[in-house]
């Protein structure tokens, strides 16, 4: 009886995750991972600075949640574009999690820059790149 609920649970969830957000990719890995490097690496910088608190803490993991919030609301409308022949492929949904993606190792080299680190010149230079790229892929977006 525990095992076919357990089962039934774990179908119900990768049935919602595949609709919320579509098949799981290389890209919402990468994310994932990024998150929770983020999430890490502020609470140490936080520690470092003497600043650490739980309600930072708690706002923290409410804002990384809200990120895949906002992924499967591109999925969403994606799905809607693509449906309705308005686009032959989603963009939204790779556009976002991009800016997710810039935007977590922004924020990561902000931790370490807190922490006071050395911050590789290569790695500056390739989230520039990814910077730029996401800017225009939205400036586009905005246009059609």
């Amino acid at each position: 009886m525990m095992e076919t609920s357990m089962k039934t649970m774990a179908a119900g969830g990768t049935a919602i995750v595949s609709f919320l957000w579509g098949e799981w990719s290389v890209l919402l890995n990468v994310l994932l991972a990024l998150v929770a490097i983020d999430y890490i690496t502020g609470l140490a910088a936080a520690y470092k600075e003497g600043e650490l608190n739980s309600r930072t803490g708690l706002f923290g993991i409410a804002k990384k949640a809200f990120i895949f919030v906002i992924i499967a609301v591109g999925n969403l409308i994606d799905v809607v574009l693509v449906e309705t022949g308005t686009r032959e492929e989603p963009v939204i949904f790779t556009a976002v999690i991009v800016f997710y993606v810039v935007n977590e190792a922004i924020s990561i080299t902000e931790n370490a820059g807190r922490m006071n680190m050395p911050l590789p010149e290569k790695l500056l230079s390739a989230i520039k790149v990814l910077r730029s790229k996401s800017d225009k892929e939205n400036d586009k977006d905005r246009s059609a």
